[in-house]
């Protein structure tokens, strides 16, 4: 029982600092200006949620374009850990080689996680139609996404179904990657 208890905390805790620092780098790549002055109200959550752990890798690894490494490695470091202890827990009994392989497929599961939110808080918001700022952040973040299928997806007696498609694809792409997750422990074990 003790085992579950702190693997939950883990799971919790590690993916919000995940999660967040995987919206830091999709918000960079998407070019959204991080600062509350600049009307992005979670912007200074962001980074006092992540700079601990991203400023450090950012004076070791580069900055490839639109891409900020340094998140990203935040991100499948604060997973790695997280697999790393609980592998520890259970007394090192299966290869170490698994950590890593549960450490991608957890990074993939919090990103998988994290775009449903964004899109299923995205589409309430749009039913009442609230003008806020956070509104405002979560089209420029979800828009990108929704608008090939929008592209192929016309509204349907004027409502936008393209919302419920990409949370339906994000849902096939959660069992894909379950599937992938178990042949791949499957192999190294």
């Amino acid at each position: 029982m003790l085992y579950q208890i702190i693997s939950l905390v883990l799971d919790v805790a590690v993916g919000l600092v995940c999660g967040v620092c995987l919206l830091r780098l999709y918000m960079q790549q998407q070019r959204i200006p991080m600062s509350a002055r600049a009307g992005n109200p979670i912007g200074p959550f962001i980074f006092a949620l992540t700079d601990w752990v991203v400023l450090p890798l950012r004076r070791v690894l580069p900055k490839l374009s639109a891409l900020d490494l340094a998140s990203l490695v935040a991100a499948f470091l604060l997973q790695l850990a997280q697999f790393l202890v609980l592998w520890l827990l259970q007394g090192a009994a299966q290869s170490l080689a698994m950590v890593g392989v549960l450490a991608v497929f957890g990074l993939l599961r919090v990103a998988l996680s994290g775009l449903t939110g964004l899109v299923m808080i995205y589409a309430l918001l749009s039913w009442v139609q609230a003008r806020s700022p956070v509104s405002d952040l979560l089209d420029r973040l979800v828009a990108p996404l929704l608008s090939p299928i929008r592209r192929h997806m016309p509204l349907m007696g004027g409502v936008d179904l393209s919302p419920l498609a990409l949370l339906l694809l994000l849902q096939v792409l959660v069992m894909l990657t379950s599937g992938l997750q178990s042949m791949a422990l499957m192999a190294a074990a």
